[in-house]
């Protein structure tokens, strides 16, 4: 679009299916990869990407050409098919529903990249859970304490 000027970062967080721990170090570069083509085949632009064996950090600089959640649900959909065209787990793969969204300043990416980076370093401190309800809180968001995350099935060894 002509004449059409914006600088909107978005910072993305999603979990595994029940907060499943199922990213393993030895693919997560490549899934890292694949995302980051997901974004950049879309016309945005990926600032950093990180995350844990159970969820992911995704900054994004936003072009207004797609809305976030068309955004969300190619990555999601796209990143879900290939780890499961790929046999990377031993079960079915896919995202938990919904995501967490968050909005910065230019000001701000320096910290927020930081932060990113290193996801392993601070979950030594601070479990998911913590971190996504802290900013859920930190920028007001309405939500439901019941809908964060679907509940952890675990399964009964006795169910034959």
């Amino acid at each position: 679009m002509a004449n059409t000027y914006t600088q909107i970062h978005i910072q993305v967080v999603f979990a595994v299916r029940n907060r499943a721990a199922l990213i393993h170090a030895s693919w997560e570069e490549q899934l890292h990869k694949y995302i980051t083509a997901i974004v950049q085949n879309a016309g945005h632009k990926m600032l950093q990407i990180n995350g844990m064996p159970d969820h992911l950090h995704i900054l994004i600089g936003m072009r207004p050409t797609q809305s976030l959640s068309e955004l969300v649900k190619h990555i999601k959909g796209d990143s879900s098919a290939w780890i499961n065209k790929n046999n990377f787990t031993k079960q079915r793969f896919s995202w938990q529903s919904g995501y967490g969204a968050f909005s910065y300043t230019q000001k701000e990416l320096p910290m927020l990249i930081n932060y990113i980076k290193n996801q392993k370093e601070h979950h030594r401190k601070k479990s998911f859970t913590d971190e996504y309800v802290y900013y859920l809180e930190k920028y007001g968001v309405d939500f439901d304490p019941r809908y964060i995350f679907d509940p952890i099935e675990i399964e009964d060894p006795f169910n034959f």
